[in-house]
């Protein structure tokens, strides 16, 4: 059977037989569903109410089209190409034993280069955390933190023995010395880096020396620009380094990667990394490097900073969703953090998750097969252009004040601290919700446990404190549920759910939620609108602490009866689930709420010193 040929005419266009769909026809449709919501404002501005704007002052819009689309930079577009990007696990135990079986076990399952903690393993260690390594085939990074040049000369030494005389195909030494400092506080010192590639550029060829480490930023609380600024400040101030000690242009850039927060913010991730490469090829463009020579390469690690304590198993989505971004984004090696890595120690469990999430998005879900999929989105070009922008001008802002290690006195921490606050105070308000802790936390959890140990990657290498703070989103609530568990009985809140069940059943749900992610216990009075019958309820349950819950209409006939019942009936804190103010009631619990706040005064009104 013969198949005639299709003309490119006779195929018909499937969105002909449709309307044009316009701008004005979204808006209205928009502005329709946010009045179910109670907003009340015109078609006009429902665009203006679904924007949103990121920590840096990136406006988010509500819907793009082409007209945001930005010129053309193909310098965003990661290098790798089609094909799978490098599974880079991390290892950090300090028993050498362990780490040899953990690497082994790694290596034999699909990753295919090693991230060495060696401010936890001893790096005299290392022949024997190697024992059986095919260094020639394997990639492995180091990161020392101050033993950096202990740690390189034993690495070396090690490979030189165990490689037959073989070119090692890559990997890194991990000097760092700005990271050090924002890490630590301690003096800059860029020598021994400078000394490390040197012996790299002229021995090694593929191996290289410095790490430009931005997870010191994300770690404080930073936001993406912030984090992109700091980064490419430390890359050129290496750069300075190194092409003042001899090495030409060329080589210097070969001597350098970069390392990046990826979460569980998708398309902020991928925006991130691609406007990372266009950043630093700018800086090619500036210095004059040949073309190629000075592409960035990139390792994403799945943020430490957005990893809970508390309903750990919800880490394997947020990891899941970080790494899909962040090899979208075209980052050249990926780190998975195991689930459990903030409690301590992961075991083999966690790792082996960790390892076959990145093979599931690489062998089954064909995540690594397209070069930049984003490419060409009109919201990630956009994102991407306006993230590099706001970089751009952060990494000007350092280098006017004298450099990356000169900011790091002053005006980096300063900076990073008035975004922390801001992120401190949309984490409290739940704003920035934290799944299994500050939404929907699980009170009948049974917290894991594990070996004690610098389970993530966020590694000290000095005496702590003295650098820049580290952030975990979800410590603060996950303080005051430890502080509940350790109560001799659990903290309780009464809801007073005033009329029948339809009425107050979603303002209950919401105002248990609310007290659970403290770790505070709740009991209901039942349907109802009795003052008394609910003043009596409340006075078995035996705590000082009420809240009201029902519809706004039986607000305005009750609460006010109610709250008087319960104050008499000894009720020292009277809450109510929803807006509104009312006779007896001292604050109103709603979305968006200082959720801390109410948690914080709940304690103190129940007597858990805090």
């Amino acid at each position: 059977m013969t198949v005639p040929p299709v003309e490119q005419d006779d195929l018909a266009d499937p969105a002909a037989e449709f309307p044009q769909a316009t701008r004005k026809q979204w808006r209205a449709l928009a502005a329709e569903v946010l009045r179910r919501s109670g907003w009340d404002g015109s078609p006009d501005e429902a665009e203006a109410a679904l924007t949103t704007t990121t920590y840096d002052g990136v406006t988010v819009a509500s819907l793009y089209d082409a007209g945001d689309l930005p010129g053309a930079s193909p310098a965003v577009r990661a290098v790798r190409g089609p094909g799978p990007w490098d599974l880079r696990q991390r290892h950090a135990d300090p028993d050498p034993a362990v780490t040899r079986e953990a690497i082994h076990a790694d290596l034999e399952n699909g990753v295919t280069s090693l991230w060495l903690d060696l401010n936890a393993i001893d790096p005299a260690a290392l022949p024997v955390v190697l024992d059986g390594v095919l260094l020639d085939l394997a990639l492995v990074v180091l990161d020392a933190g101050p033993r950096t040049a202990e740690a390189a000369e034993a690495f070396l030494r090690l490979a030189g023995t165990t490689a037959g005389g073989a070119a090692l195909p890559g990997g890194n030494l991990g000097a760092d010395p700005i990271g050090l400092a924002a890490r630590t506080g301690a003096t800059v010192d860029t020598g021994a880096a400078v000394a490390l590639a040197r012996h790299c550029a002229a021995d090694h060829a593929g191996l290289r020396a410095i790490t430009v480490d931005a997870l010191p930023y994300h770690d404080a609380g930073g936001a993406d620009a912030e984090e992109l600024g700091c980064s490419v400040a430390t890359g050129v101030a290496y750069l300075r380094a190194l092409t003042g000690a001899g090495l030409t242009l060329e080589q210097a850039f070969g001597q350098i990667e970069f390392r990046y927060a990826a979460t569980a913010d998708q398309f902020l991730t991928i925006a991130k990394l691609r406007a990372a490469r266009r950043l630093w090829t700018r800086v090619a463009e500036v210095t004059g490097v040949a073309d190629g020579a000075g592409r960035q390469l990139q390792h994403a690690v799945t943020s430490s900073a957005m990893m809970t304590v508390r309903d750990p198993w919800v880490n394997m989505l947020r990891t899941t969703v970080a790494c899909f971004a962040a090899g979208v984004g075209g980052a050249d090696a990926v780190t998975v953090q195991p689930f459990d890595a903030c409690l301590g120690l992961p075991d083999a469990f966690a790792r082996r998750i960790a390892r076959n999430t990145q093979s599931l998005l690489v062998e089954e879900a064909d995540v690594a097969r397209v070069a930049d999929p984003a490419g060409g989105s009109w919201y990630v070009e956009r994102l991407t252009d306006d993230l590099a922008g706001r970089a751009w001008e952060w990494f000007r802002e350092i280098e006017r004040a004298g450099g990356m290690a000169a900011a790091l006195e002053r005006l980096v921490p300063e900076r990073l601290a008035v975004t922390r606050a801001r992120r401190a105070d949309n984490l409290a308000h739940r704003r920035d919700p934290i799944t299994g802790v500050s939404e929907f936390p699980d009170p009948q959890e049974r917290p894991l446990s594990r070996r004690p140990g610098p389970g993530l990657a966020v590694t000290s290498g000095g005496v702590p404190g003295v650098g820049l703070p580290v952030m975990r989103y979800a410590e603060e609530f996950e303080a005051l549920r430890d502080l509940a568990d350790a109560q001799p009985s659990r903290p309780t809140v009464f809801l007073a759910t005033i009329g029948p069940v339809a009425a107050h059943t979603a303002r209950a749900a919401f105002a248990a939620n609310l007290f659970a992610a403290g770790g505070v216990a709740t009991v209901t009075s039942g349907p109802g609108t009795d003052p008394a019958a609910i003043a009596e309820a409340f006075r078995d349950c035996g705590t000082p602490v009420a809240c009201l819950c029902s519809s706004d209409r039986l607000y305005g006939e009750h609460a006010a009866a109610v709250a008087a019942a319960l104050r008499e009936a000894g009720a020292r804190t009277v809450w109510l689930a929803g807006r509104g103010e009312y006779e007896g009631v001292d604050a109103a619990l709603y979305a968006g709420c200082d959720a801390l706040g109410v948690l914080r005064a709940t304690f103190d009104e129940l007597g858990v010193s805090r």
